[in-house]
């Protein structure tokens, strides 16, 4: 009857058989190994991910949604095209200083827009389909904003003077609609897609 021989490799001169099981030191090393990304180290420990937050996300793409289309108000149809000024009810001075106010504002909100969303992508806590959804309903709802309150309501400017202006606030007011249309699209899209995760 013939056993089986384990075997043996010399080493340095020595026999040594092959490792069986872990040897002391190895959970050492298993610990050491590199954690995923966005996990937390607690107690020597690693936890799941941080989870992601929607509502700051949100708020993060309509801030930013807001100042990005309140800056092409102003650079295109301020300045380039001169078509009107933010406050047109007064002296061209007062039309400037107006669009400077304007401008300010819109320079806070894409500060404080791109802080919160540095701060949601550095915890790596971005809901990036609801920040999507966010920056086309915030664009969109401030464009809806000035077609309609700034231009018919308080009348502070026209789009253009001295023409017909249907055609121009139907086109204003119809690209806001279009934004407010996708924006609310993705942000159905991104809601059922979160709940199908649960």
């Amino acid at each position: 009857m013939t056993g089986r021989v384990p075997q043996v490799s010399l080493q340095n001169g020595r026999a040594s058989r092959p490792r069986a099981g872990p040897e002391p030191g190895d959970d050492e090393a298993m610990t050491n190994r590199p954690r995923p990304a966005g996990a937390v180290e607690r107690d020597d420990r690693t936890v799941a991910p941080a989870p992601v937050l929607v509502r700051r996300s949100a708020v993060s793409g309509v801030l930013l949604g807001v100042a990005f289309m309140a800056a092409v108000d102003e650079i295109v149809f301020h300045q380039i095209l001169g078509w009107h000024h933010f406050f047109d009810r007064s002296t061209p001075a007062v039309g400037l200083l107006a669009d400077g106010l304007l401008h300010t504002a819109e320079l806070l909100l894409l500060v404080a827009g791109f802080v919160l969303f540095a701060d949601l992508r550095r915890q790596n806590a971005l809901a990036v389909r609801r920040f999507r959804a966010a920056v086309f309903l915030g664009a969109g709802g401030f464009k809806l904003f000035d077609g309609i309150v700034d231009h018919k309501v308080l009348r502070t400017h026209q789009i253009r003077y001295d023409v017909e202006l249907l055609p121009y606030d139907l086109a204003w007011n119809g690209f806001a609609l279009v934004l407010l249309v996708v924006g609310a699209v993705l942000m159905i899209r991104a809601v059922r897609a979160d709940s199908r995760r649960r």
